[in-house]
Order: C-alpha cells, then sequence, then structure tokens
C-alpha cells in the first residue's frame, strides 16, 4: 500500500510499505477513505519530537471503512464506516474507567521510554513516534487498529466525510479545550492561534455559553475564518500587543479564561520571541512558550488557563509568579477524544456545526510532501488540507 513516511526533519514521502494485519484478536484493519495533515504532525516534520524512526508512517486524522476483525472484536461488522480516536485506549484500565480516554495505561507498548522523560506513560498515539508506542499512522491506505472494540466508532448514514472526519481529533480537541475553561454565562474568552484547533475552540466556546470570543492570530485567513465564521473579535499579534489589547477589550480585569492553541513552536514579534528561537536553534530549549507567556499574563485573576497545544519538553521563562498570584487554574493535556465523540455527533447531525468549515485543501495522498510544505508555510491561504488515498 502508499503511505507517508517520516524520513527526517522537512522530509516526507509516499513510499510503497506493506500492508497492516491483524496482530491481536481486539484488532481491525481499516480501508482510509479520508485522513488530514494536523498542525501537531508539523512538529514531527520539523523534527522536534523524539524517537521518530526513517519510514515511521505518519497520520492521527483518519477514517474508513472496515475490512478486516479480530476473532474479539464482536461489535462491529466488515463493511461499517468508522472514525478512529487519535488516542489509543483499552477502555479497561483505571484511566479509561474514570473517562480520562489519553492517559490510558495499556496502549503504549513503550511506556518505559515517556516514563524517562515524563514520569508515567500516556496512551499510545497513532503515527506519532515511537515514544507513544510507534503506531503506524493513518496518512496511509490502510491502517491497523488495536482495541478496535473500543476505538472505533460508527457514523451513521448521510453525514459525509468532511462532516465527521474531525470527530477523529481537532474537533474534541477544541472542545475539551473550551470545556476546560469552565465557561459561565456572560464569561470572556480569548483563544490564541487561529489554526484548526483554535478555529474549533472559537466555534465551542459560544456552544458552551460563552457571551465573547477573542482570538489572536496573525495570518489573515484564519483571522478572516474566526471573524466571519467563528463570529468572535480578532486581533493581529504583528500590528498590536495583544496581551494588552485582550485586557482593554476586557475594561482591563482581562479575559475569564484564556486558551493556548498555539503550543510548542509559537512565533511572536517580541525579544522573548527571539529568544526561543535562538534557544531552540542549539537544543537548550525544547519548546516556544511566548504565547503561554502572554496569555498567562493577560488572564484575569481567578481564571482558567486552557492548553490543548502541544508541548514536548522543558519551558524556559514561563511566569509562575504571575499564575501564582493571580490564582489561575491550569488544565490542559491530549483531548479524551472518546469521551466525546457521541455528543458532538450530536452537535453535528443538529445542525450545531458543520466541522466541514475548517478546510481549505483536498487532495491526493500522493501530494502529501507537497501539502506539509504549504500548510507549514501557510500557503494558497490553507488552513486544512484532507486527503484521499
Amino acid at each position: 500500500m502508499k503511505a507517508v513516511c517520516w524520513h527526517g526533519a522537512n522530509d516526507v514521502r509516499v513510499d510503497n510499505v506493506p500492508d497492516p494485519k491483524i496482530l491481536n484478536p481486539r484488532d481491525a484493519i481499516v480501508n482510509i477513505t479520508s485522513t488530514a495533515i494536523c498542525g501537531s504532525d508539523l512538529h514531527l516534520y520539523d523534527g522536534y519530537i523524539p524517537t521518530m524512526q526513517s519510514g515511521d508512517i505518519l497520520g492521527h486524522e483518519f477514517m474508513g471503512e472496515v475490512v478486516e476483525l479480530g476473532s474479539s472484536v464482536k461489535n462491529l461488522q466488515i463493511g461499517d464506516r468508522v472514525v478512529v480516536p487519535f488516542t489509543i485506549s483499552c477502555g479497561s484500565c483505571f484511566f479509561c474507567n474514570r473517562d480520562l480516554w489519553s492517559l490510558c495505561d495499556n496502549s503504549n507498548p513503550n511506556a518505559w521510554m515517556a516514563e524517562k522523560l515524563y514520569g508515567h506513560s500516556a496512551a499510545g498515539l497513532f503515527g506519532y513516534s515511537h515514544l507513544f508506542g510507534g503506531y503506524a499512522g493513518g496518512q496511509a491506505e490502510y491502517a491497523r487498529v488495536p482495541f478496535a472494540d473500543v476505538g472505533l466508532f460508527k457514523i451513521p448514514d448521510g453525514l459525509t466525510d468532511e462532516q465527521v472526519l474531525f470527530l477523529t481529533d481537532i474537533f474534541p480537541t477544541g472542545y475539551m479545550a473550551a470545556e476546560n475553561c469552565n465557561i459561565q454565562p456572560g464569561d470572556v474568552v480569548a483563544v490564541w492561534g487561529c489554526g484548526p484547533v483554535g478555529q474549533f475552540a472559537i466555534r465551542s466556546a459560544y456552544l458552551l455559553g460563552a457571551e465573547r470570543v477573542i482570538a489572536i492570530d496573525r495570518v489573515p485567513e484564519r483571522l478572516q475564518m474566526a471573524k466571519e465564521q467563528g463570529k468572535a473579535e480578532t486581533i493581529n499579534y504583528e500590528e498590536v500587543d495583544a496581551g494588552e489589547a485582550v485586557k482593554e477589550m476586557t475594561g482591563g480585569r482581562g479575559p475569564d479564561a484564556v486558551i493556548d492553541a498555539v503550543g510548542m513552536e509559537a512565533h511572536g514579534t517580541g525579544l522573548d520571541a527571539l529568544y526561543d528561537q535562538a534557544k531552540q536553534a542549539v537544543r537548550l530549549e525544547t519548546d516556544r512558550p511566548t504565547a503561554l507567556r502572554q496569555l498567562i499574563l493577560a488572564c484575569r485573576k481567578g481564571g482558567y488557563v486552557s492548553m490543548p497545544g502541544v508541548y514536548g519538553g522543558l519551558l524556559d521563562k514561563v511566569p509562575m509568579g504571575a499564575a501564582f498570584s493571580k490564582g489561575l487554574t491550569f488544565k490542559m493535556g491530549q483531548t479524551h477524544v472518546h469521551r466525546y465523540l457521541q455528543p458532538l455527533l450530536e452537535h453535528i447531525q443538529n445542525g450545531d456545526i458543520d466541522p466541514s468549515f475548517v478546510i481549505t485543501h483536498h487532495m491526493a495522498l500522493d501530494d502529501a510532501p507537497r501539502g506539509y510544505e504549504i500548510f507549514k508555510h501557510k500557503k494558497d491561504k490553507c488552513i486544512k488540507i484532507v486527503l484521499k488515498p
């Protein structure tokens, strides 16, 4: 089969690789009909996530049709149309039983690696390095899905791939980011980063009852989407100091909650952004927390800091003194996708949201290397790419 494979920083190729096989009675094989390039994939593309190996298959946002089932999978049938959560969960461990699906104790066969770096291991992830299990990803024609009886989510008739594909990651991620803000009637939420996750965080904040959403970015088409599709007030951080502008727009008090939908490769215009880029370039710092510093200082006292943006290692000069003094609550982590599948599907079916709004490009799987370059450099007004194997 064809698959998008990592061969080093800024080097992905479409290779011919062996078809996946059933390895465990709880496995399934899915014929992939749609897959996507995620902002998190760029951290792999740029070489910032360790333990990648040449030939690893990328991709963690994918869906398709079941073509083979392990003997223990009784709740699915050949031909079922399914979406695949990017987090791999067993369904029966301490954490899965508490609805903390992305913290599964049993799905990362390389847990010892994560334990050395993080103290404990979270769940395995599709296509996201050997640190998180070394699982082949879904930017391919077929994929093996472990724990398929728990992970695969059947899609009812009448919905297109484009409407449901993002249940795999960015819609639940944006929704959980907003849910972590403990939104109350009348609240103002500020979202740093208007990429795909930021766009869903904006829409989700309104679904959960926010009165106002302020969106911060520098890319014109992202700001336009946030304003026109998301009904957000927008700030271009290259034109004004975003932190000061947000405080001014909230009467000096600051927003009730802030969302970091940027993560480890943040850009900025201040000296701290130059400092981060220099330290990261020589590997004295793993992540660039420019946006995180700004939103911590902007958030109101007693507010919430929600962090769906990926961080991979050690951060420098994060203003924890300000966070402590202001009594901020932090909530973060990989998304517990399984928790949100059914309620978010119902939002789609009810017409509350059509997730396809975020798609700007459709491409063939063979064009994935060009797609990565377009997405990384934000060419051609690109916000979200869907690949068709």
